[in-house]
């Protein structure tokens, strides 16, 4: 299982949430949403501290993670966080 985010995603991330070098932004498992991985199921995300961090990294100062407790969601496979210049928003991919 692998985190991959893209230094143009952090850069949204941090300009958009206000975010500060040295914060961390959770990458967590919630119901609705149009995820493609489990139905019904999708990735949501929110400034928060770390517990138990199964995956993370560190872009543009900023720790992305993923708790233990929410890996099974990749079904060991590779999280991608991209930015679209064109639709100007973030995509996730689960591959």
């Amino acid at each position: 299982m692998k985190l991959t985010v893209e230094q143009a995603a952090a850069k949204w991330y941090k300009d958009g949430m206000e975010l500060r070098d040295g914060d961390h932004l959770r990458i967590f498992v919630r119901l609705g949403g149009c995820g493609s991985v489990h139905p019904g199921l999708s990735l949501g995300v929110m400034k928060d501290e770390p517990v138990r961090p199964g995956l993370s990294q560190r872009v543009e100062g900023i720790t992305f993670y993923m708790e233990e407790d929410n890996l099974w969601y990749l079904d060991n496979k590779e999280l991608r966080i991209s930015f679209d210049d064109k639709h100007e928003e973030i995509v996730m991919k689960v591959v």
